[in-house]
């Protein structure tokens, strides 16, 4: 029986450590895991920020996931997506459901990221 999710991992290139960080640690205020050292030998990044688990995988076949997505719970939505905005990103308000307030950018590889005020 499945209980829960674990982690949510997306692809990235191969030499993108330094901008998965500064996307996620800088700008979303993620923290960095250092992987198991069986795995950090492939490349990628993994980040936490209490129960949410992202890993970015390096992927030799790289196509951004425009469709997939995760959707991240925000407390404080307009703040980070104004900070979002500051920082250069495109920030898509969503009005499609009602009494939902969200926004879809994209990470630096061009995978969709969803935020959702909490």
């Amino acid at each position: 029986m499945i209980v829960g999710i674990d982690h949510v991992q997306l692809a990235m290139p191969s030499g993108g450590e330094d901008k998965a960080r500064t996307f996620y640690v800088d700008q979303l205020g993620m923290i960095e895991v250092a992987k198991p050292p069986a795995l950090a030998a492939r490349g990628g990044c993994w980040f936490e920020l209490g129960p949410v688990k992202l890993h970015l995988g390096v992927d030799e076949d790289f196509r951004p996931a425009r469709k997939a997505h995760p959707g991240l719970l925000v407390d404080d939505f307009d703040g980070l997506c104004a900070a979002l905005r500051t920082a250069g990103h495109a920030v898509a308000d969503d009005h499609l459901l009602p009494g939902v307030r969200r926004a879809h950018l994209s990470d630096p590889f061009g995978n969709r990221i969803e935020l959702i005020e909490a």
